[in-house]
């Protein structure tokens, strides 16, 4: 019966946000390039936590009072004067990220995470661990808000089509009557859901990223399921669920 399941629906945009109910609903927060894809390696090779903040200032300030911390973040791409390293999933293999803390700011995908109030849970997502994300969703029974981080506000064709691929492989579990989610499951169909990386090449986030030299990066957040967790934010830091 229509209605009689919960809600799954697709933000487009931070711009967006304040157009969902969030209370008591399970949202995901997704950046494909790159901050959630980083989330997910970060954590899956043993990080013992992720603490997203919002501005460089922040991220520097907790990294001086965190023993055995990593500073990490861009900007527009290119990483944060001031912080260590990058936001590349690719930086962070086990053998030196485990057992530490990342601290983790930029320009997309913390932002809209700390824009977040009142959801049940949150979550966050990447092509590298889709099939984990929708195990979790599928359990829940609550209201799902696929979250895109896009581009300083403006739309962007990789969380669309990631918000697709969750929207196209649960929906015999959700009801779905939001035309944003019908949109990106009509993107992701197009993209024929295996080859992520070609269907991207012609975005412009793609395009501005590979400027500077960083195709192999986006390859590898194209990848499905390399990294299995769900990272659950408790408090202020992001764990293993």
């Amino acid at each position: 019966m229509p209605g009689s399941r919960p809600k799954l629906e697709v933000c487009l945009s931070p711009a967006l946000l304040n157009l969902y109910d969030t209370k008591d609903t399970v949202v995901v927060i997704i950046d494909i390039f790159r901050a959630t894809s980083t989330i997910a390696a970060a954590l899956h090779n043993g990080a013992t936590r992720v603490i997203p903040v919002a501005s460089v200032a922040e991220c520097i300030d907790l990294g001086k009072q965190i023993s055995n911390s990593i500073t990490a973040g861009e900007r527009d791409g290119k990483i944060a004067e001031g912080l260590e390293h990058g936001n590349s999933p690719s930086e962070y293999p086990a053998d030196f990220v485990k057992g530490k803390t990342l601290v983790l700011t930029t320009t997309n995908g913390t932002r809209l995470l700390h824009m977040v109030k009142d959801a049940a849970t949150i979550i966050t997502g990447s092509f590298l661990n889709l099939e984990a994300v929708c195990d979790f969703l599928a359990k829940q029974n609550r209201n799902v808000l696929l979250a895109c981080s896009a581009w300083k506000d403006r739309f962007n064709l990789e969380d669309t089509l990631f918000a697709g691929a969750v929207a196209s492989l649960l929906q015999d579990q959700y009801d779905i009557n939001c035309d944003s989610t019908r949109a990106a499951m009509y993107i992701y169909n197009a993209s024929g859901g295996k080859d992520i990386i070609s269907f991207l090449k012609e975005s412009s986030h793609y395009k501005r990223l590979a400027a500077y030299g960083l195709e192999q990066d986006m390859e590898y957040c194209a990848s499905l399921n390399l990294h299995p967790v769900v990272p659950i934010l408790r408090g202020t830091e992001l764990v293993v669920f």
